[in-house]
């Protein structure tokens, strides 16, 4: 059965490293229950709102098969929240996951999310991966070959969400367009660009680069 592993939240801090000298990729589990708001959980925080945050990326999740293998590569464990995921899951394959697939996780009162968006690597993800102690070398370019991002999420429906809460789809669109195909048209795969245009409620930024992807080649 799929479940939340951990459910992980972080305030903003100064960091001379990030972009704009603060960032929140610091996610830490939370014991006990947390609320999930429409622009994300209660007690976390987006450090750069230019780039991340929204409605649209409200909730970030990360499988913990997924760390687990990064934690093979590059020879030392990832804790929870490591790759600064809100929520750690377990038992389903997030990345093949399709872009509005709907995940109610909890019982009564818990949250109702859609999967909206994909996580791009940037040079703060690296510079966080190198103060782990990871190897980070190249590590933007080793990220996205892989294609395995995890999915921004949606709240469709606000709710309280604690580790060790059941994860269950209850509604998957049947395009076939994946959270995997969606991270390659936007980053390797430009010609994957025009299936995105099969997602109802495209987020913004993928609409218009499938859009002048294609209105290029007419």
């Amino acid at each position: 059965m799929p479940r939340l592993v951990s459910v992980n939240a972080g305030p903003a801090r100064p960091a001379a490293w990030a972009g704009i000298g603060s960032t929140a990729m610091d996610k830490r589990p939370v014991a006990g229950p947390v609320a999930v708001r429409s622009l994300g959980l209660d007690g976390d925080q987006v450090g750069d709102t230019q780039h991340h945050g929204g409605v649209d990326q409200a909730v970030y999740a990360f499988a913990r098969e997924d760390l687990d293998w990064w934690a093979r590569e590059l020879g030392q464990e990832i804790r929870d929240g490591g790759f600064a995921e809100n929520l750690t899951t377990s038992g389903i394959d997030v990345n093949e996951a399709e872009v509005g697939e709907r995940w109610r996780i909890g019982g009564d009162g818990g949250a109702l999310l859609e999967v909206a968006s994909v996580r791009i690597p940037c040079n703060d993800f690296k510079s966080w991966m190198g103060l782990g102690g990871y190897d980070n070398r190249a590590w933007v370019k080793r990220f996205t070959q892989v294609g395995r991002p995890g999915p921004y999420l949606r709240v469709l429906a606000e709710g309280v969400v604690a580790a060790g809460d059941e994860l269950t789809v209850v509604h998957r669109p049947g395009h076939g367009v994946t959270v995997s195909t969606m991270f390659r048209a936007l980053t390797t795969e430009a010609e994957l660009l025009p299936r995105l245009l099969q997602v109802e409620g495209l987020v913004a930024e993928a609409r218009e680069a499938a859009e002048r992807y294609a209105a290029a080649r007419v």
